[in-house]
């Protein structure tokens, strides 16, 4: 199932039940009084938070969604039943955004609802209006509707590292290899076309779709994925030592970022070289003495060398560890 991170969908909170004209009867009598009951409230909607990151894909077909109405108003002063509310489960890290008044929420952890819709009040039925001056009312209103809206849905991942970079800097590879992800991977621009997600050791890491240069005016699909770097706590920089230039490359990413939104640049950052098995001894020196002139943390990798997988992982889980504290 593709990853849907955005959506449009129309929603409807309940109408209030209509409030009704009925009479008590009485044994000898055609009616001894009004007894019509109130109708009952439509049903509310609400958003909520789940930890199925894919919430939106089930959505991909079903466009309305409509809270239950109210019922109207019973004989013999009963009261009509409320609307059931209405609960769309999206995921976390969602912003849900009403279009006509720009008003958004935020849900950023499991089981967070908020309200967003709320249901029309029931009408009032004639016994309401019963009064010594009025103690056979024919009146009744009817049911007051519900809010509605259209809404827009974007996700925006909640993880606790990303792993950043140019097309085919190699992280898909190492997502799988760190964790088991089994994200798809090739040798072509634009590997990765969604979010990749997987587990180190508790800690959620995220594959974020390759950037290149113009991405954050639009260019290509970086642009459509840059928001998903906006909550990640810690930024791990996969640059490629096929490159013949990693400090150039190191910045491409860095100039988009902060083009994206400036307090990226601010996030604690790994640089990570990835395909140390492509380059010889030497040139791994080499292209380390350009990159350390950034005062970064370093590390590099093969995902070739188990042994260098498993330093690697000990390295991330230990940054990760005391990033999260701080």
């Amino acid at each position: 199932m593709a990853f849907i991170d955005e959506l449009n969908i129309f929603i409807k909170a309940g109408h209030g039940g209509d409030g009704v004209v009925r009479w008590r009867h009485e044994k000898g009598k055609e009616w001894a009084g009004a007894s019509g009951g109130n109708g009952g409230k439509g049903g509310d909607v609400y958003v909520r938070a789940v930890s199925d990151l894919n919430k939106l894909a089930q959505y991909r077909n079903k466009k309305d969604f409509i809270a239950e109405d109210g019922e109207p108003g019973g004989r013999n002063s009963c009261h009509g039943g409320d609307g059931e509310d209405l609960y769309i489960d999206v995921p976390v890290g969602s912003v849900v955004k009403n279009t006509a008044t720009d008003r958004s929420v935020s849900l950023l952890a499991r089981d967070q609802t908020a309200l967003i819709l709320k249901g029309g009040n029931g009408g009032l039925g004639n016994e309401y209006f019963k009064a010594s001056t009025n103690t056979s009312p024919k009146e009744s209103t009817p049911g007051k509707p519900g809010e509605e809206a259209d809404f827009y849905i974007e996700v925006e991942l909640v993880v606790d590292a990303g792993l950043i970079g140019l097309p085919n800097a190699g992280k898909s590879s190492l997502l799988n290899a760190l964790t088991k992800a089994e994200a798809k991977i090739g040798s072509y621009q634009f590997t990765t076309i969604e979010p990749n997600l997987g587990d180190l050791y508790g800690f959620i890491l995220a594959d974020i779709p390759g950037l290149i240069e113009g991405a954050s005016e639009g260019k290509g699909l970086g642009h459509k994925f840059l928001r998903h770097i906006k909550r990640t706590k810690i930024l791990f920089h996969c640059i490629s030592l096929e490159s013949d230039d990693v400090v150039r490359d190191y910045e491409v990413v860095r100039k988009e970022l902060g083009s994206f939104n400036k307090e990226l640049l601010e996030k604690q950052e790994v640089i990570i070289l990835t395909k140390t098995d492509v380059v010889t001894p030497e040139k791994l020196a080499e292209q380390l003495k350009k990159i350390k002139k950034l005062k970064k943390d370093i590390l590099t990798v093969s995902v070739y060398d188990l042994d260098a997988i498993k330093k690697l992982q000990d390295s991330l889980v230990d940054i990760l560890r005391l990033g999260i504290k701080k």
